[in-house]
């Protein structure tokens, strides 16, 4: 976090002792000049989307890890950080919502084929997709409720995020799970303290690693509903489930 901090604090700096040569009039003329200006003044910082945003007059950008600016037509000012709409039932945060649309859209475009899926047996009422590491004691406590979240009609795509990060033992354990044979027996096995034997083939952890920072995992478990929306940490079943269908469970 302090790293981030000051790589903005840098950025703002810069962008600051900038001074963009357009004053936008349109909104692509106003795409245009702000993409300059980050281009211009931090050119290794990785833009996700331009949009305009819920004010008149600025614009959302979203950045490849997440964050978000908001920055002025003309490209002059700019104020990292989330958006918040004051409404009777309370604070709405815009920049969350828009990041659902992106998460939801990137986490689609995984194939099911890549990830181990606990399928209900009446079929599917809700899905989640859980960022998931074998050796995370609350990934644990919630595969240990895989039973009833299958019975409530929710079904459990995992992708693999290794809390060590990449080239760790821990993650060497999830490569050797997703290429198991049957992954979803190893799957329960690893989460219960069992020996997973060392296995290989073109494994997609490194991508799903890669994908979770990009959707703003920080830790693990992470759920994502349907919607993008992302619930950090353990959830109980019956909670879960009350919040996706919309009813107490029997």
């Amino acid at each position: 976090m302090q790293k981030a901090g000051k790589a903005i604090l840098t950025f703002l700096y810069l962008v600051l002792s900038f001074q963009s040569p357009l004053h936008a009039q349109t909104s692509d003329e106003a795409i245009a000049a702000i993409r300059n200006v980050f281009q211009t003044t931090q050119p290794n910082m990785v833009i996700e989307a331009i949009v305009p945003s819920p004010v008149d007059g600025m614009f959302e950008v979203t950045l490849f890890n997440g964050q978000t600016i908001y920055v002025t037509g003309d490209a002059r000012f700019l104020i990292p950080g989330d958006m918040y709409e004051a409404l009777p039932e309370g604070l709405v945060n815009r920049s969350e919502e828009s990041r659902n649309v992106v998460r939801a859209k990137k986490i689609a475009a995984v194939p099911e084929s890549e990830m181990i899926i606990f399928e209900p047996k009446d079929g599917r009422k809700a899905t989640i997709t859980v960022f998931t590491d074998v050796d995370c004691p609350y990934c644990r406590q919630l595969h240990g409720e895989m039973d009833r979240l299958n019975e409530l009609g929710i079904a459990v795509r995992y992708l693999g995020y290794p809390r060590t990060g990449l080239n760790t033992e821990t993650h060497k354990k999830m490569v050797s799970t997703w290429c198991a044979e049957n992954p979803n027996v190893m799957f329960t096995s690893a989460t219960r303290g069992g020996a997973v034997p060392e296995a290989s083939c073109n494994d997609p952890i490194a991508s799903h690693y890669q994908l979770g920072r990009e959707v703003g995992v920080t830790g693990t478990p992470a759920l994502v509903l349907e919607d993008g929306t992302i619930l950090p940490g353990y959830v109980p079943a019956d909670t879960l489930a009350g919040y996706l269908l919309g009813t107490a469970p029997q």
